[in-house]
């Protein structure tokens, strides 16, 4: 048997192969912007939202159709009176508050 007897035999077993390990070689290269990720759902809905519903002054049931994504958020508290909203997803929780009329919403720490 030649050296490339195996390529010949299993031709799908190699591509899966070769598709895998520049998957996990891609992961590794994008290593931090993948683990920054679930920080940006919450952290985007959050301040969507509170600009949606304090800065441009919309009622909430348009803005949570406004700021709806594919991926679900699992907590989410509107805090009308202090106007500062809380949103949870994938692991990860982020607030957004009114700070006023000419700055806007802002991330909260």
């Amino acid at each position: 048997m030649n050296r490339h007897g195996v390529v010949r035999r299993r031709p799908f077993v190699t591509l899966w192969l070769i598709l895998l390990i520049a998957l996990l070689g891609w992961i590794w290269q994008e290593r931090v912007a993948l683990w920054a990720f679930p920080d940006i759902i919450s952290a985007y809905t959050a301040k969507e939202y509170c600009s949606c519903r304090y800065v441009m002054d919309y009622d909430a049931g348009y803005c949570h159709s406004y700021v709806k994504q594919w991926l679900p958020t699992s907590g989410f508290a509107d805090d009308a009176v202090s106007k500062r909203v809380t949103v949870s997803g994938m692991g990860r929780s982020n607030s957004a508050m009114w700070i006023g009329e000419r700055q806007g919403c802002r991330l909260s720490p």
